[in-house]
């Protein structure tokens, strides 16, 4: 039995670990549950799994259901709330799942605890991937990968050096404007954006599917989970979405993982690592898809994958940087002030401007984070 702390357990990362959960009451306990917003569902998680503690971001919300559970579970609030449960006592492992950068604080702090931590919020890896790296390999606990494509690799690395490796191979939909002509790029609307042909996420990973910035941030934290180079870290595109991602060994062996599309795959390999527990939620049939296609990805109408080759190989501040501009990008597309192709420009704009620092401390890059954010939007 394994002890899960879920942050950000109303999401799409977050429901689905529910379900993960409940398929294995034998081998995995929820002791503690975040929520941003969303006090009904954190609620009705609560009654149902009886954690020791919850947390959600407001302190209203959090007085109204500290008045509906009394005493029990002790009900927590705000960023304080977050470390809290990522140090839990009782927690063997933290599924970090919250969308953003709010999880890098709690991401350390449960590694300086001692306790394993599985990442589903790219901007921990992209941001600080080498003070999270460092700091898990000084307290001996376990950095898992929860996207798909990263847990694919995890798997067909199983432990092989680093140095064996010839290329890391990321795959990717495409997106639905893979065949999209640039020229009609200014048009794309937000609800156009949100229609990924493959996976049911988030509003935030969703468009950054569509602008290829999703494999962008991948690729970084490819580099720091995998030890890797830049220059060894891939991407092709894959409209079926079955090969996950590929390991290229230094003798020409490609080892892929393949499943249908269902993030509770990974997050079940994480939470239940270094065992593999049954599971009939996936089921994949070979002769049914048919075929397997691969193309290169143009880089004329998603220019995001080298910005991030860019921010990955000049590394320090930059690749904060690079995140935290396509966060506030993003708000902008979103929000009617910038159009489609006005996210990559303003991401670009961003990173030419900044003042990169080197080997930074964490405040360091919180500072480059905040104005990011800020010049984004100026």
């Amino acid at each position: 039995m394994k002890n899960v702390v879920l942050l950000g357990s109303t999401g799409s990362i977050g429901t689905s670990t529910i379900k993960v959960v409940e398929d294995l009451p034998d081998r995995l306990r929820l002791v503690g549950l975040a929520a941003g917003g969303n006090a009904e569902l954190l609620l009705e998680q609560a009654r149902r799994f009886e954690p020791e503690a919850i947390s959600i971001a407001s302190e209203e919300k959090a007085a109204e259901l500290a008045g509906l559970f009394g005493t029990h579970p002790q009900v927590l609030h705000g960023d304080e709330g977050l470390l809290r449960l990522a140090t839990l006592p009782s927690a063997d492992i933290v599924l970090i799942a919250i969308v953003g950068t709010a999880g890098l604080q709690p991401a350390l702090a449960a590694i300086r605890a001692g306790k394993d931590i599985a990442v589903a919020s790219k901007e921990i890896l992209v941001m600080a991937g080498e003070i999270v790296m460092e700091e898990a390999r000084r307290c001996g606990v376990r950095v898992l990968a929860v996207d798909s494509e990263h847990s694919a690799i995890f798997q067909c690395l199983d432990g092989r050096d680093p140095a064996t490796v010839r290329n890391l191979w990321l795959t990717a939909s495409g997106g639905p404007f893979r065949k999209t002509p640039k020229e009609e790029f200014p048009d794309i609307t937000v609800e156009r954006a949100l229609k990924h042909p493959s996976w049911v996420m988030g509003r935030k990973i969703t468009i950054d599917s569509a602008t290829l910035f999703n494999k962008g941030l991948e690729m970084i934290e490819a580099r720091w989970l995998f030890d890797v180079g830049m220059d060894r870290v891939r991407v092709v595109v894959h409209p079926q979405s079955v090969i996950h991602s590929m390991v290229e060994f230094v003798d020409g062996s490609l080892i892929a993982q393949l499943s249908t599309p269902d993030m509770c795959l990974p997050i079940q390999y994480a939470l239940t690592y270094p065992d593999r527990a049954p599971s009939a939620r996936v089921q994949t049939d070979l002769a049914k898809i048919g075929q397997l296609t691969f193309e290169e990805p143009d880089p004329e109408r998603f220019p995001a994958i080298e910005l991030a080759r860019r921010a990955g190989e000049q590394g320090g501040t930059l690749p904060a940087v690079f995140n935290a501009a396509n966060e506030a990008a993003v708000d902008a597309f979103c929000g009617g002030q910038i159009d489609f192709p006005g996210i990559t420009a303003t991401v670009r704009r961003v990173m030419d401007v900044h003042r990169r620092v080197e080997h930074p401390t964490l405040e360091q890059i919180l500072e480059a984070d905040a104005w990011a954010r800020s010049a984004a939007v100026g």
